[in-house]
């Protein structure tokens, strides 16, 4: 079974709010929603990776913090490694190149969306904490 390693990032703002990304037609999972990210490339660090992956989906400079959490999820033709990290825009405002939606979320309400599998113990975490 194929292994990819992505990274995702909690980016948070304002009133205890998170950056939610809803995944678009053209993407496996459509419909259900994400902490934006990506594909780690040969010879980045995760945090480099997610860097690189915010400026090119959402057009905005990220700072990344602390590691959230780490899932390991299998989909039917593909093993999932995600690393989620804490992080904050220093420049830009997001724009949603490749997402259907872009939506700030409080943190207690992030179950009211429907979350893509591999996300869901990040979700959880940062609602617990």
């Amino acid at each position: 079974m194929k292994q990819v390693y992505v990274v995702g990032a909690v980016i948070f703002a304002g009133d205890n709010e998170v950056l939610c990304a809803l995944r678009g037609k053209n993407m496996s999972q459509e419909g259900l929603w994400e902490f934006p990210g990506g594909k780690i490339e040969q010879g980045e660090t995760p945090e480099q990776a997610l860097v690189r992956e915010i400026k090119e989906e959402l057009g905005c400079t990220i700072k990344v913090h602390d590691r959230v959490e780490v899932t390991d999820y299998e989909y039917p033709a593909l093993q999932v490694n995600l690393q989620t990290y804490r992080a904050e825009i220093v420049e830009g405002t997001p724009i949603p190149k490749e997402h259907e939606e872009l939506r700030w979320m409080k943190v207690e309400q992030l179950m009211e969306l429907s979350w893509a599998p591999a996300d869901l113990p990040a979700v959880r975490k940062i609602m617990e904490n």
